[in-house]
């Protein structure tokens, strides 16, 4: 009966989904205001196709995933203003939002560069406090966003969708705002993929057995979904019917494998390029392995020709080696990946692309160790944290190894670069 009581007493809790409107254009805007009003796209790595679009360039028509060079000419005639992808600028104000947004409820999951969870508790008038979180981002960071409420995360997620749809709600939409009649209507009028965990494949399928819209799949059994898709696309249809199947996933539980991998600029069959190649991507992946409080035990090194060139030999190869010990030291992991290297290493290719990947990530306050291997050094564990300390406080890549500057022609071309405003003292913006 108490239990009863309290649950009548004490309002359910509430998903919001906050979302940074075309982020990665509007981060270029933020200290260019002779931008604003202007069609702005940002590039892939090697400048190779438009992965993002400003909210004057999608009314352009501009297709999302066009090769950029064939459009250049176009692109300057419109008056579009084209950038590489800045990642460390990106990746700054991302940091700075999602701490913002941190601040208006305890649990917040992150789900990716432009987007968080937050869980929301209690009496709170859903227009108010969502509007509080877009003023408090657009005040303290420069970026635009749109929030979504709803009782469960997949509505959430499409809240938030139709809140940039509508301009009449002005950014903000709660799901509770619909009365069941106006919610069938929205998940009928949606497509499939509007569902946040429904890609093409997928929607085929379902479509090849007669679900055509959202409505459809929330209204169908969930045993038969269980047993025709998996447990996945059931708790999709009861997120759908309004009952929470997906928690809020704790970020600070880390990645239990972390990888960085990138192509390269042009082709290459130097061995010194793809040492330089390796080592700075064992070294960014010890960094991020570091700021999740883990250790590895195995580095893998990948390395590949670009398959669309059938005029050339083609090679792929992977070597995963162990470490003497679980750890997340730099030097460590960059001497393994360089072994891993020579053991897949063959003349006579030009290689498109290499990367690292650090495998079989655990806590480092819960490892235990061999006992028989040597212990980690204090002196090595504390360089390392002076490394990061430095280099957060400095700008990216302020300290590095010598075996990363070998070689620049692993290199990405990022021919329309702008500064990293935030993250490089030499490059900060300033006023005229």
């Amino acid at each position: 009966m108490r239990e009863e009581i309290l649950s009548r007493a004490t309002p359910p809790a509430r998903y919001a989904l906050i979302d940074g409107n075309s982020f990665f254009c509007n981060c270029e805007r933020l200290f260019r205001p002779d931008l604003i009003g202007r069609p702005i796209v940002v590039l892939s790595n090697n400048d190779g196709c438009i992965v993002a679009r400003s909210r004057e360039a999608k009314e352009l028509d501009l297709p999302m995933g066009a090769p950029f060079h064939p459009l250049r000419a176009a692109l300057r005639r419109l008056g579009v203003a084209v950038f590489s992808s800045n990642y460390a600028l990106y990746g700054d104000i991302s940091r700075r939002m999602m701490q913002v947004i941190g601040e208006f409820s305890p649990e917040q999951e992150i789900y990716s560069i432009d987007e968080c969870f937050l869980r929301l508790t209690g009496e709170f008038d859903s227009q108010t406090q969502g509007r509080a979180i877009r003023r408090a981002v657009w005040q303290r960071v420069g970026i635009p966003c749109a929030v979504g409420i709803a009782p469960t995360k997949t509505l959430a997620k499409f809240a938030n969708h139709l809140a940039k749809q509508e301009r009449g709600y002005r950014g903000v939409f709660d799901w509770h705002w619909l009365d069941e009649h106006g919610a069938a209507r929205q998940l009928e009028r949606a497509a499939l993929t509007e569902i946040w965990g429904i890609g093409r494949p997928l929607a085929e399928q379902l479509l090849r057995h007669g679900i055509t819209h959202p409505r459809a799949l929330a209204e169908r059994e969930p045993a038969w979904l269980r047993r025709r898709f998996g447990v996945v696309v059931e708790r999709i249809a009861q997120e759908l019917n309004g009952l929470p199947s997906l928690p809020l996933e704790d970020f600070a539980q880390g990645k239990q494998s972390i990888l960085s991998s990138r192509s390269f600029s042009r082709l290459t069959g130097d061995i010194d390029a793809l040492r330089a190649s390796v080592a700075y991507h064992a070294a960014r992946a010890a960094e991020k392995l570091r700021a999740q409080r883990g250790v590895a035990h195995l580095v893998g090194v990948s390395l590949r020709t670009n398959p669309h060139r059938q005029d050339l030999p083609q090679y792929r190869n992977y070597c995963c080696l162990a470490l003497p010990q679980p750890s997340d030291d730099t030097l460590a992991i960059v001497d393994t990946a360089a072994r891993a290297l020579a053991a897949i290493y063959r003349e006579g290719y030009a290689y498109q692309k290499a990367g690292v990947m650090l495998l079989e990530i655990r806590p480092a306050d819960r490892l235990q160790y061999d006992l028989f291997a040597p212990l980690p050094d204090g002196k090595r564990q504390r360089l390392m944290q002076t490394i990061d300390s430095i280099n957060r406080r400095h700008g990216h890549g302020t300290l590095r190894l010598a075996a990363e500057g070998l070689s620049q022609d692993w290199r990405m071309r990022r021919a329309f670069l702008s500064p990293c405003y935030t993250t490089s003292w030499t490059q900060l913006p300033v006023a005229r």
